[in-house]
């Protein structure tokens, strides 16, 4: 991969980080605030206990993003990014502009996603 496109890749995960860390941030003080309110009836207790499991799902879901991003940045530094984990063969350009932190080429992916149902 190029120089200027190795550099591209970059800059959109470590946007997409930054932005994540805000996410969870803002998750987890939600959730604290969530946990700190005095609720009066079991309809309160309802709702608060549905958008903490909603708020959990979304945090830990943006967690396991951000360390799929900081291994694709790492591979960067590395001079590995790009390169499918299994046939080792590499990612294509467009697959890495729809999940710039792609693990697999699609071939592989599909592969993979049959093996983890």
């Amino acid at each position: 991969m190029r120089e200027n496109e190795l550099r591209y890749f970059e800059e959109i995960l470590d946007n997409r980080k930054e932005q994540i860390v805000k996410n969870i941030y803002g998750v987890e003080k939600e959730l604290n605030e969530l946990r700190g309110l005095e609720l009066n009836d079991e309809g309160d207790f309802a709702s608060v206990s549905n958008n903490n499991l909603v708020e959990t799902a979304i945090g830990n879901q943006q967690e396991l993003e951000l360390g799929e991003i900081e291994m694709a940045l790492m591979k960067i530094k590395d001079n590995l990014y790009g390169i499918c984990e299994m046939c080792e063969e590499d990612i294509g350009f467009q697959r890495l502009k729809v999940k710039p932190h792609a693990k697999y080429c699609i071939d592989c992916r599909e592969i993979a996603e049959k093996n983890n149902s």
